[in-house]
């Protein structure tokens, strides 16, 4: 019986490739090892069945960004951590190829304050992280406010001409209600804690926020601890 050898070996054995061609084909989702894709170039193999995919391109995989509806009390790391094939929205499946390569080499951009939950954003591209960087100070972004207590519409108009708490100025906001219990609030590169004071301005107190929309992206319907990609025509 031959020695296991590594996938990628078999490939330039079959294919005459070279070894980087080899290595862009398995880390691109097209080489199945019995049928199975396998993504892994230093997979040993014997005698299994190495083929290659109809459509098959040694190519360098495409930067990806994932939004990702992070839990409260989570942070960004250990989310990201916890991204994988299986926890992707079974509503955002069709027409995607999930690769572990999409999963390398993440930058959390304008992460979620201590607590929040809601909309987080990875990125591999470089344009993306460019965009939100030299836009971030303008950027709207939208939360939900579980809160408890009671104001005025007086109070709420005022948030969008410019208040003050403890002689602070604090950032312009729209707020309205969703619900009884429930704030819609949007603010401009809120900083961590200035949320809580917009709702202390409004003599709320704060039971739970969740970030929905960071600039033109919005999280949709993406249920708690699931990820989806970015799709090509949402721009931040």
């Amino acid at each position: 019986m031959s020695e296991p050898v590594r996938l990628s070996k078999r490939l330039i054995e079959q294919l005459g490739c070279s070894r980087r061609e080899a290595e862009l084909y398995i880390e691109g989702g097209w080489v199945t090892v019995d049928g199975v894709v396998v993504e892994q170039p230093q997979f040993k193999v014997d005698s299994q069945r190495v083929e290659l995919l109809p459509g098959a391109r040694a190519e360098a995989l495409e930067p990806v960004t994932l939004l990702m509806h992070q839990a409260a009390g989570v942070d960004s790391e250990t989310a990201r951590a916890s991204m994988n094939m299986g926890n992707l929205s079974e509503a955002h499946r069709e027409g995607v190829r999930p690769l572990h390569g999409h999963f390398a080499r993440l930058s959390c951009l304008a992460p979620l304050e201590r607590g929040a939950s809601g909309l987080q954003v990875y990125t591999q591209d470089w344009r993306v992280t460019r965009k939100i960087d030299a836009d971030l100070r303008r950027m709207e972004q939208e939360y939900i406010i579980e809160v408890r207590g009671e104001t005025t519409p007086q109070a709420l108009e005022q948030l969008a001409r410019g208040a003050t708490r403890n002689d602070r100025e604090l950032p312009k906001a729209k707020a309205s209600w969703q619900n009884e219990t429930h704030l819609r609030l949007v603010v401009k590169n809120p900083q961590p804690g200035q949320i809580s004071e917009l709702c202390a301005y409004l003599r709320l107190e704060v039971l739970g926020m969740r970030r929905i929309r960071l600039g033109g992206v919005s999280m949709g319907k993406l249920p708690v601890g699931q990820w989806r990609y970015l799709a090509v025509t949402e721009r931040f």
